[in-house]
């Protein structure tokens, strides 16, 4: 005969058995008692059925890949949808390393490369910078992401300057 508790069967075949399973009940107990009396009340009511804590943690853990994954998605659409807009490109590149950041922190599986964060980045920059862009495409030897966003704030800075002598 099998004892069966949560997902952990103990052969009822002696007392040396018996006894690991009353102190696993214990345990068991302890650990439920912990966990159900320090959820947050949003989650209590995914608990509460749970038989053992063993059953809690699969609970919490598919509850919370859930939202994770929910997550993701909704800043892999973040930032598919980022564009520079009206910011400046220090801002823009901050914007588009912290959603990197934040995906990679969801699923180390999915980092982004540098290459592909490049491409991120040029997609959505403003028009005007893409001839330049362009040009810096053609060097044999490709500059580092940061080399990359000081080209391009240096570039933002002398339109702004040209604009000033334009418009006086």
């Amino acid at each position: 005969m099998l004892l069966t508790r949560g997902n952990t069967n103990f052969p009822d075949d002696g007392s040396e058995n018996i006894s690991a399973y009353k102190k696993w009940k214990q345990i068991n107990a302890k650990a439920e008692f912990i966990l159900k009396r320090t959820i947050s009340f949003d989650l209590f009511d995914h608990i509460i059925k749970c038989k053992s804590a063993h059953e809690i943690w699969r609970t919490l853990d598919r509850l919370f890949n859930k939202k994770n994954e929910a997550r993701l998605q909704i800043l892999e659409n973040e930032l598919a949808n980022t564009t520079q807009g009206n910011i400046s490109i220090a801002e823009y590149f901050l914007k588009i390393k912290n959603l990197c950041s934040e995906i990679s922190l969801l699923n180390s599986e999915e980092a982004i490369s540098e290459a592909r964060l490049r491409k991120i980045i040029i997609r959505g920059l403003k028009p005007e910078y893409i001839p330049f862009v362009t040009s810096i495409q053609r060097w044999a030897q490709q500059p580092s992401l940061e080399e990359f966003e000081n080209f391009l704030s240096s570039q933002e800075l002398l339109d702004k300057q040209l604009a000033g002598v334009f418009v006086k």
